[in-house]
């Protein structure tokens, strides 16, 4: 899954510790889904921890339901084409209760590898929120359209536990808060996305003008170019990598899941991605047999210090309750 390192202007933790937190993610996600999945084939599975989800175990006797939550995840990657990826050799990072505090809300078995593996996706991309809204002593109100958002879901659910996610990220720049549309940084490039989403099957006529053509049926409205706002991510996050260094190439996409896109001619270094395309772009996108690399790391702290954060301290009780349970 894509680590959702940065979301709008929300604390996110990985703000806290870039290195530690990719790395030890992958590293216990792993861990726990195949001590999941070995206890869950095996038929061991009841529904006794019900009652007993509210303890708190040593990582040694982690519960049926951690062990079932996480177990989901390693089978979800295999079966997505999602791969661990390498982890930084000089990192070693031991298993702790305290990373991965799940808490599903399992209501019954499940009857197949299916249903364990849906059960565990819907909590684990919550989760992936939890980390993007929040740290230990600090948290973020996060709006529950990203609960919906079945493009962010899909990013974090089906790309690589390698690549980076900036979903739409707020960066104060000359004092001034700009807000960036989507980042995906790999371990070889940074994708720049603008999404063009509108009703099913809606055209998107594109030209070199400031307005593209929206149709939807006979309809036809005037809507911004997206190429204003990919245009300008790119030249902000070229004088970014280019002052701190970061040998990364940039390519830009103009994506719309369910809709057309026509834009005559050529751009140089942008793609359009529409829905006669997207299958095939996505599952080139998926396939990522890079580790994480160090450039990429760089990239994404130098943008990280530039990003905007908006959050409260949390409340005692709350912190006390927080750190019992992870």
């Amino acid at each position: 899954m894509a680590q959702l390192v940065k979301l709008q202007d929300y604390i996110s933790r990985y703000q806290v510790d870039l290195k530690r937190y990719p790395t030890q993610f992958v590293r216990l996600k792993k861990q726990q889904w195949e001590r999941t999945k070995a206890e869950w084939e095996s038929g061991s599975f009841d529904s006794s921890w019900l009652e007993k989800d509210e303890e708190v175990e040593l990582p040694e006797k982690k519960s049926l339901f951690s062990k079932l939550f996480n177990r989901k995840q390693h089978e979800n990657m295999e079966d997505t084409g999602w791969e661990e990826s390498e982890l930084l050799e000089e990192e070693v990072i031991p298993e702790e209760s305290t990373m991965l505090n799940f808490q599903p809300n399992i209501i019954y078995n499940p009857k197949s590898k299916e249903e364990l593996k849906q059960m565990y996706l819907n909590q684990l991309f919550h989760f992936q929120l939890k980390w993007a809204s929040s740290t230990l002593r600090e948290k973020s109100y996060v709006d529950p359209k990203f609960m919906r958002d079945t493009l962010l879901r899909t990013f974090i659910l089906q790309l690589p536990d390698n690549y980076f996610l900036f979903y739409y990220p707020i960066l104060k720049l000359k004092k001034a808060p700009v807000e960036l549309e989507v980042i995906l940084i790999l371990p070889t490039e940074i994708i720049c996305l603008v999404v063009l989403e509108g009703r099913e099957l809606d055209a998107f006529i594109g030209s070199s003008d400031r307005f593209w053509i929206r149709k939807s049926g006979e309809e036809e409205k005037k809507v911004l170019s997206p190429m204003v706002s990919l245009n300008r991510m790119e030249s902000i996050l070229m004088q970014i990598i280019k002052k701190e260094e970061i040998d990364l190439p940039i390519r830009k996409v103009v994506l719309s899941r369910n809709g057309y896109i026509d834009y005559p001619g050529t751009s140089f270094n942008t793609q359009f991605i529409d829905t006669r395309k997207f299958p095939e772009w996505f599952r080139t996108l998926r396939s990522s047999p890079s580790p994480m690399k160090h450039m990429q790391f760089k990239a994404a702290q130098t943008i990280l210090d530039l990003a905007q954060t908006t959050s409260y301290s949390r409340s005692g009780w709350e912190v006390d309750s927080e750190e019992r349970d992870e």
